[in-house]
């Protein structure tokens, strides 16, 4: 599970293996028992929430907006390399 981000608490990463069948970039956050993911595709969109209550998701939301170029190339970059060891 490649830990991408750090921010008061909040883990933002993905799973290693979600690459079969590869979905969309995505990014997955969590803290505590409490997960969400975004999809990292054109606009960034809430795919799925477990715990988050409604304000820390659009700070969340805002904190992957303005990082979502940066997840978007950790994602593939990560998945590209994977991809050559297979």
């Amino acid at each position: 599970m490649p830990v991408i981000f750090r921010l008061d608490g909040l883990r933002f990463f993905f799973y290693a293996n979600e690459d079969h069948p590869l979905e969309p970039a995505h990014v997955h956050v969590r803290q505590g028992a409490a997960e969400a993911k975004f999809w990292l595709e054109t606009t960034v969109r809430l795919a799925r929430n477990d715990g988050f209550n409604a304000p820390t998701l659009r700070r969340i939301a805002a904190v992957v907006q303005s990082h979502q170029v940066t997840f978007r190339r950790s994602w593939d970059e990560y998945f590209t390399d994977l991809g050559s060891f297979r």
